[in-house]
């Protein structure tokens, strides 16, 4: 039975510290009173944690809660600076990953590890490869290798001779959670491993965790998609501000009371409201019969001033081709592109940025395509608008500082300073600053490419509200979204892509989840209950 009332504080120090049941065998890893501190900030404050052996253990909470760096510790990346780590109830001491790895304890981190230039089953076996009986690494056996572990998981799909370099992100994902695979772990820890996947890919590492539970191995989990969490976890421990405020069984405790233990208070909306008013039709961006290969088929839409307009389907569709050839990242497109109703020829992204287009692109993959994770907060909020704080080539560092601030400000972007690196922020605090980067190009078109993957419940509803605020302003917003329930919830219209072309345009009341996925499947129906009943 769910809770009939929200839990307060003392439910939840109350639930933190009962211990995860175990049927008298000592957990696999545990962590007891646990800290961490980086200078005058707690990272982890006193942290208790543990996963039993066969068990998928789900840990949430907000970006920068502390969950990443207690997965640092469990595999030895940082030591902790007070409290005991134990393995299979015995104290261990993990200076070094290569420590957690001998022990079975394998992690799949947010950041991928891939070397772009390799294949990828030169990826999967960079550390000990078969060698032939003159000890030359045999590529054929790395290849045949690699197919036998890909069926094995039933990743059927993904090629091991592909280049890392040629595949999307949620291709690049699934190899980094086959290579983790490959080494037979006994405790796969998966840090947002699931964020850039498609729903089959979902279902296939799903799978994968099923069998691992049988085997009496474990996972611990680290989400923001509460359908994942509900579906896969047997536990799930709740971190907030660096400390841990609950843990208990799936499925005894309503979202509302876990968002209110993950956030620190009620989360009364989601979503802002949608314009009750009829919109004026002011076209901003006008697209006629854009192609591109064969990936972009007759595309015609417009995106008029003020408007959010969603872009939905299954990953894959063109998309991600869409946005990027709008940007002028793709070469060689058919049809023509009018920006405030000019035929425009946009060659670059530079070129996309300019004022009198205004273009900006926030992309899928924040850490490689949004941001320079070496250089500072500050550096990537400014990187595209140097030119409006320098004056014969001389930087004016008080503006520059000025506009940083203000954009911290805006945001809430939490940092300590905004001369750290930008890599050490949290996952939703890195794309704050990718927002925050473009907002002071003063774009008139945002283009939006899974703005809000990986990141936090509360987090999403900063940015919920700072699009809607911008489209009042009148941006017009172009997002792609794989998650439906935004897709509903924020868009004026939703154009469904199908193959490369557009299948359907959903307005207003239409824009329903049923309507959502009949379309993104080439079904010509109202919606999905018609086709059940059928």
């Amino acid at each position: 039975m769910l809770p009939a009332h929200p839990i307060d504080i003392d439910d939840e120090l109350a639930m933190a510290t009962s211990p995860e049941q175990t049927n008298g065998r000592p957990p696999l890893i545990e962590a007891l009173e646990v800290s961490k501190y980086y200078g005058g900030v707690t990272a982890l404050d006193k942290v208790n944690f543990s996963c039993r052996p066969g068990s998928i253990h789900a840990l949430i909470g907000e970006n920068g809660a502390g969950k990443s760096t207690l997965i640092k510790i469990l595999t030895g990346v940082v030591t902790p600076d007070s409290g005991t780590l134990k393995v299979d109830g015995q104290p261990a001491s993990l200076t070094s990953p290569v420590d957690a790895g001998q022990l079975g304890i394998v992690p799949v981190f947010q950041e991928l590890s891939l070397l772009p230039d390799l294949t990828v089953a030169e990826n999967i076996f960079i550390t000990n490869p078969p060698r032939n009986r003159l000890g030359l690494i045999d590529r054929k056996a790395i290849n045949r290798q690699t197919h036998q572990l890909f069926d094995s998981f039933g990743f059927h799909h993904l090629d091991p001779e592909a280049l890392i370099t040629e595949l999307p992100l949620a291709q690049r994902q699934m190899v980094e959670i086959a290579t983790a695979l490959s080494r037979q772990p006994r405790l796969l820890i998966l840090d947002e491993g699931t964020s850039a996947l498609t729903l089959r890919d979902v279902k296939l590492v799903f799978q994968v965790l099923e069998k691992m539970r049988n085997e009496n191995r474990s996972v611990v989990f680290i989400s923001h998609r509460m359908d994942e969490i509900e579906e896969i976890a047997d536990t799930i421990t709740i971190f907030r501000d660096g400390r841990h405020v609950g843990v208990f069984p799936a499925g005894t405790v309503s979202h509302d009371d876990m968002v209110h233990m993950m956030i620190g208070r009620k989360l009364e909306q989601v979503f802002p409201d949608k314009p009750t008013h009829k919109m004026e039709e002011t076209p901003l961006l006008a697209v006629k019969d854009l192609g591109w290969e064969h990936l972009l088929h007759d595309i015609n839409f417009s995106l008029n001033q003020g408007e959010i307009l969603g872009l939905g389907g299954l990953d894959g569709q063109g998309q991600g081709e869409l946005l990027f050839a709008l940007f002028g990242v793709l070469r060689n497109l058919r049809g023509e592109i009018l920006i405030d109703g000019q035929p425009t020829k946009i060659k670059s992204p530079a070129a996309a940025s300019e004022a009198g287009i205004g273009l900006a692109l926030i992309p899928e993959d924040r850490k490689t395509e949004g941001l320079l994770l070496p250089m500072s907060v500050g550096n990537n909020i400014t990187m595209s608008t140097l030119d409006r704080w320098a004056r014969l080539g001389i930087l004016n560092n008080r503006q520059e500082k000025a506009a940083i601030q203000r954009m911290v400000e805006q945001l809430k972007i939490k940092t300590a300073s905004t001369r750290i690196p930008v890599g050490s922020l949290s996952g939703g605090n890195q794309q704050k600053v990718v927002i925050a980067k473009w907002l002071l190009t003063e774009a008139r078109i945002l283009l939006l490419y899974d703005l809000t993957r990986g990141i936090d419940v509360g987090t999403k509803q900063e940015v919920y509200q700072l699009m809607r605020s911008l489209a009042d302003q009148g941006v017009g917003i172009l997002f792609f979204s794989t998650e439906l329930p935004e897709l509903v919830g924020m868009c004026d219209r939703v154009l469904v892509l199908y193959e490369g072309k557009i299948s359907r345009e959903l307005k207003s009341d239409d824009i329903t989840e049923e309507n959502l996925v009949a379309a993104a499947l080439g079904l010509k129906i109202t919606n999905v209950a018609q086709a059940e009943a059928q």
